[in-house]
């Protein structure tokens, strides 16, 4: 399997192609757009907050690469009932496999064990990252 066919795996292709929550949140509670200037990635999340101040509904809008793209799919699939803590919880458990060789992470955030083929390419692990940014920002 050549580098590029280990970034972008079947199961990567997937996610993206699923793009679970794209699309505009129409009564959202707060919106952030984070930009990759070294790629061009850009992501916006749009949530809404519930009463209980956890996630109830989340869009996500991604002008990227496939990688950035699935990431915000599992996001997407994944965000409802979550905070910004949690959500960072998640997103430090991915970055220490990406960046450390750390384990996957687990549970309902499972899904992000398809991106432990990036772990060998660092200049891809923001297009991974970012959605994660975007949706915290978001959340706060």
């Amino acid at each position: 399997m050549t580098g590029l066919d280990a970034l972008y795996q079947k199961d990567v292709l997937k996610l993206a192609a699923q793009a679970t929550g794209a699309g505009k949140l129409a009564d959202a509670t707060k919106s952030v757009t984070v930009d990759n200037p070294l790629c061009g990635d850009r992501v916006t999340f749009d949530v809404r907050i519930g009463a209980d101040g956890t996630i109830a509904a989340v869009g996500h809008t991604v002008k990227g690469c496939v990688l950035c793209q699935a990431s915000a799919s599992v996001i997407g699939a994944n965000a409802k009932g979550e905070t910004a803590v949690t959500l960072g919880d998640a997103r430090d458990s991915l970055r220490a496999m990406l960046k450390q060789g750390a384990a996957a992470p687990a549970g309902a955030w499972a899904a992000l064990a398809t991106f432990a083929a990036v772990s060998g390419h660092k200049s891809r692990h923001e297009c991974v990252l970012l959605p994660f940014e975007a949706v915290i920002q978001a959340a706060r």
